[in-house]
């Protein structure tokens, strides 16, 4: 394996890179909004028409439970070969096929809809492929941008992508909503004209959120079709380069991946780092509910609020902070030198904001916090893709980044199952607060871990690789001359 590589001159950013990745944002941004009416629209078909009756909660419960695996293990555990698969493939063609397989599977979806015809095991198969191909999507796109964006320009490339998320969360319930009623609407003759008809001969406008979700796939597909995204060249795949000798697995393009950060300790204490912050702050969506009708409901009741209003007050404040913190990291662009501190600050500040939301009693006290939650999220997420987008040859993005993938993320599940049975016995409040000093703690002693601290450091990371590939070489070579196998 080399462990000095770097980008040739063919790899470097285009001229108008930063131009081309704009385009490339709004697009992927339009498609972000689709997507996210249509799983908001996809929780009110499970709610109000699939398991409407009261006696359908544990059902219901079930229900939502499945989906929400359905989405995230598949995007979990395939990140590995989506890994590999983006680093042998055209990135660009990836994006393209993948948006075009999601609009298609969005128009199944509709035309389920429409007909009456879905079930939920239809529901759950088709979110399974959606979650695989957008496995396919997410690794192609988070390795193309080195390809055309400028590296002092990557940062606010970053900061915008986490703005789009955000955004994504507080427009996608208002624009959902006002689809679902139209057909309500039309029936009322608010709604006038060859439309108005077509629209009052719908029992639901659930299937308008899934037709909108499939537009937005179309649109970023055609986007991606006139836009100019070049993938790395890979030495070890040129026909050439290759006559005479066997080409690499896939499976050892994945092991490559994971050896090249095991081999470079201090990317690996950047990902602990964020293995930790994931257990720690993944239980606040499920808790965020029953912090509310717990341990906020005195000062909600005395503000003349409901539980629903309350509810909604608080997520969308916490949402607001996820667009704040991206506008910021966007604008300003993010710390050019020593990003770790970028990292590991915002997460103490995190972990701070986390014991006030839990411990605090006060509704507009909480959701404070939870804007500062939420704003810090996009300044550590920006400057720590940044640093492995610089640090990680572009021709190893695709590997190294799905690897990263899997284990940053394997603790959002465990964190969530923990949250799940531990809030049911702790005050909620107090099992935040807890995760909360346990992040911030931890962060804090990551200051002085000289290896972390070093992640910028290029030479220092490859003389690091050198070292324990002349050592793995050299305990081979003796297990051989010992007669035993290595493997």
């Amino acid at each position: 394996m080399s462990v000095g590589a770097s980008p040739t001159a063919t790899e470097q950013p285009q001229p108008r890179g930063f131009r081309t990745f704009l385009i490339l944002w709004a697009s992927q941004s339009f498609s972000v909004l689709g997507s996210s009416v249509a799983f908001f629209a996809s929780v009110i078909w499970l709610t109000t028409v699939k398991f409407a009756a009261p006696g359908q909660q544990p059902l219901l419960a079930a229900a939502l439970a499945a989906t929400g695996l359905a989405f995230a293990l598949p995007n979990v555990f395939l990140a590995p070969i989506a890994g590999a698969w983006t680093d042998r493939h055209d990135r660009r063609k990836i994006m393209l096929t993948a948006d075009l397989i999601n609009g298609c599977l969005s128009l199944t979806l509709m035309t389920l809809l429409l007909t009456g015809a879905l079930e939920l095991w239809m529901l759950i198969s088709i979110t399974v492929l959606f979650a695989a191909v957008m496995s396919f999507h997410g690794s192609a796109f988070d390795a193309s941008y080195v390809m055309i964006v400028p590296k002092n320009l990557l940062p606010r490339a970053n900061g915008m992508m986490q703005t789009m998320w955000a955004l994504g969360g507080i427009l996608s319930p208002a624009v959902a909503a006002i689809l679902i009623s139209l057909p309500a609407l039309a029936k009322r003759g608010v709604i006038h004209g060859g439309l108005g008809e077509a629209l009052a001969g719908m029992v639901t406008g659930i299937p308008l959120a899934m037709a909108l979700d499939a537009l937005t796939f179309f649109v970023a597909a055609c986007v991606i079709f006139f836009l100019s995204i070049p993938s790395p060249r890979r030495a070890d795949q040129d026909g050439a380069a290759t006559a005479g000798r066997q080409r690499k697995t896939l499976w050892a393009d994945i092991k490559e991946g994971a050896l090249y950060i095991w081999h470079r300790r201090p990317l690996l204490w950047l990902l602990g780092t964020f293995t930790v912050a994931n257990f720690a702050i993944s239980p606040v969506g499920i808790i965020q509910p029953l912090l509310v009708k717990l341990n906020l409901a005195l000062d909600w009741t005395a503000r003349g609020f409901s539980y629903e209003t309350a509810l909604a007050l608080l997520s969308t404040v916490v949402s607001a902070g996820g667009v704040a913190g991206g506008v910021i990291i966007s604008t300003w662009g993010g710390l050019k030198q020593r990003r770790v501190y970028g990292v590991v600050v915002p997460l103490i500040i995190m972990g701070l904001a986390l014991v006030a939301f839990g411990l605090s009693p006060l509704l507009y006290l909480t959701a404070a916090m939870g804007f500062v939650l939420a704003a810090m999220g996009p300044m550590m997420n920006a400057h720590s893709q940044t640093i492995w987008q610089t640090q990680t040859p572009p021709e190893l993005q695709g590997r190294v980044f799905s690897v990263r993938r899997v284990i940053a993320q394997c603790t959002v599940p465990l964190g969530t199952a923990v949250a799940g049975g531990v809030a049911g016995v702790l005050n909620p409040g107090v099992f935040i607060a807890i995760l909360g000093g346990v992040l911030a703690v931890f962060c804090v002693a990551q200051l002085l871990n000289p290896y972390l601290l070093k992640v910028e450091d290029r030479d220092f990371l490859e003389s690091l690789a050198a070292d324990r590939v002349a050592a793995a070489q050299a305990s081979a070579s003796r297990d051989i001359a010992g007669g035993t196998d290595p493997d």
